[in-house]
């Protein structure tokens, strides 16, 4: 079986398209001003090169909610709107993503992380995560683990390791013809061909709502794929430290997901301590957004125990 090593699942995107050789134009991320609707603060802190932007509701314990790759804060919204009526619920862009700034240098997102609850002043927070955001909620529990109440992990990526090849070639075609022309909207969209989102667009709500924010992130989607990913990872990884992960982990994972992400989820589960694991035998990667009313139960029962 081939395999590979990589640190998060979206890095083989960039690595793939740019081999084209080709050019890809520049977007710049909205920049919103800081103000109050229907209750929710919105606003941007600054971090070493660049700005994260951020949203904030509710009162109680602090929960902080992490996107996938490839996409923004929006993928949340219905967890959101749920959870800010018990906790403190933060949402963000992550450096390269939504409204924040481009990842066009080198960076830490468990950083940029720390700098954005130091700056909204939580000292402690429970941190969710899918993927991506799953794979930096690893990062910083590892990093900064006395500011990690516990994690609720959706399909994650791990950091370093060897690990299956996903063999999904469907997206390729379209995604390099799209790049070779300059076309970013078209690169966005390849990507819903993906095994990581064709599972989520059964419902059409869900995936008007997938289309729009890859859209909306297309220009830097190009301009990952062209310049390549500056994010750093972990030194050393997590896949090696996993055992200290001492916080409650709530690990769900879908069964038609990918043998990578299965693979990384059972690495994971065998390694830390203090893990329970829930097994979604019908539902592809996007869990929050296939099964979300399995996802909601799940994670409220592990938030209030």
């Amino acid at each position: 079986m081939a395999v590979k090593r990589i640190g998060s699942v979206f890095a083989a995107l960039a690595a793939l398209v740019a081999s084209c050789h080709a050019e890809g134009s520049r977007s710049s991320a909205r920049a919103p001003d800081i103000r109050v609707d229907t209750g929710i603060d919105t606003g941007r802190i600054t971090i070493p090169g660049g700005s994260l932007y951020w949203q904030s509701a509710g009162t109680g314990a602090p929960v902080v909610l992490i996107h996938g790759g490839n996409l923004d804060h929006r993928m949340w919204d219905a967890q959101f709107d749920s959870l800010r009526q018990h906790y403190r619920v933060i949402r963000y862009d992550a450096r390269g993503f939504g409204r924040s700034s481009a990842a066009d240098r080198p960076f830490s997102a468990p950083d940029d992380l720390a700098a954005l609850l130091e700056a909204l002043a939580i000292p402690r927070a429970t941190l969710v995560g899918l993927s991506m955001g799953g794979g930096i909620a690893i990062d910083f529990a590892l990093a900064h683990p006395e500011m990690v109440d516990r994690l609720v992990l959706a399909a994650p990526s791990v950091s370093g390791g060897v690990w299956p090849d996903d063999h999904d070639t469907l997206w390729l075609a379209a995604g390099r013809a799209a790049f070779a022309r300059g076309d970013s909207i078209g690169l966005a969209l390849a990507w819903l061909k993906s095994e990581y989102i064709r599972s989520a667009l059964g419902d059409p709500a869900t995936a008007e709502k997938l289309r729009g924010i890859l859209t909306d992130n297309a220009g830097h989607l190009m301009r990952r794929a062209r310049d390549q990913d500056s994010v750093r990872e972990q030194s050393p990884p997590a896949v090696s430290r996993l055992a200290e992960l001492q916080m409650p982990i709530l690990l769900l994972v879908g069964g038609a997901d990918t043998p990578l992400i299965r693979a990384m989820a059972d690495t994971l589960a065998a390694k830390a301590p203090r893990l329970t694991r829930i097994d979604l035998p019908s539902v592809g990667h996007m869990i929050n957004l296939e099964a979300p009313t399995v996802f909601w139960r799940e994670s409220v029962s592990f938030l209030s125990r």
